[in-house]
């Protein structure tokens, strides 16, 4: 078996193309990550090539799929529910640090994903009575003019979106958080292990290992079609004490008991 690598370096108009040329290389299977924007430029270029994805977001309502039990088409996968989990980092993040005026939203605004997640979380603070400011990085230029921004509107936390960008710029992204003593919860455990507050979400590592399990099904003769959509079965809550500490912010114990992960 021949794998082909395809990096499109965090820049979404160069998807169509990538995808595009491995149709002309008559690929077997295309595989997806990095969320729903390589998926759709998979489907967009391609009837007929078997898609296993990986996105964040239900897929049936970008059009990925028909239905989770019933794909159709060429496109299965997995999908990690990042976005629904926005309100819940919400209440996570008011636990650690009661009595929050301002909290920060920082979202990649190229990412088909972003204005659902903010009207998500705006209808969430409201019902809580919380004050949200959004703040925007599609670039690793707008990362530091983001945090200013958040500094300057008297942000007392942050949440950081799913998206695959931020993803990258997680180390930058921690270190930002401490430079500016800015309490943060993050979507990945990956961001609390290297320093990071707190994280809430699914795990990569099984979303990406169950897609390499269905690649491997439609390589020896399985259909898309019949394989049903992947949800997680379990969230980790990843709570970072050593970071805590440096921040001065004192983890409540029903927060510690409920982690499946407690960095000291």
């Amino acid at each position: 078996m021949a794998l082909e690598y395809r990096w499109a370096e965090g820049r979404y108009d160069r998807l169509a193309g990538l995808a595009a040329d491995l149709v002309g290389r008559k690929v077997s299977v295309i595989a997806t990550g990095g969320g729903p924007r390589s998926a759709l430029a998979a489907k967009a270029a391609t009837t007929i090539i078997p898609i296993v994805f990986t996105v964040g977001v239900d897929p049936t309502r970008i059009g990925l799929v028909a239905s989770f039990n019933r794909p159709e088409g060429n496109a299965t996968g997995v999908t990690m529910f990042t976005t629904v989990l926005t309100a819940k980092r919400l209440e996570l993040l008011r636990e650690l640090v009661p009595g929050l005026k301002v909290i920060a939203f920082l979202v990649n605004p190229d990412n088909p994903n972003a204005e659902p997640q903010i009207r998500e979380l705006e209808v969430a603070a409201r019902a809580l009575g919380q004050s949200l400011r959004v703040v925007k990085a599609g670039a690793q230029g707008d990362i530091d003019a983001a945090f200013s921004d958040a500094v300057k509107h008297r942000a007392g936390a942050l949440i950081v979106s799913a998206d695959p960008f931020l993803t990258g710029q997680r180390a930058r992204l921690v270190a930002l958080a401490a430079q500016h003593a800015i309490p943060t919860i993050y979507q990945w455990r990956e961001f609390a292990e290297i320093g990071g507050l707190i994280s809430y979400g699914s795990s990569l590592d099984d979303a990406y290992r169950q897609a390499g399990a269905y690649t491997g099904r439609i390589l020896k003769g399985a259909k898309p079609s019949e394989l049903p959509v992947l949800q997680p079965t379990r969230f980790d809550l990843v709570v970072n004490v050593k970071t805590a500490k440096a921040l001065g912010i004192t983890i409540p114990k029903i927060v510690l008991l409920r982690a499946d992960r407690v960095i000291e």
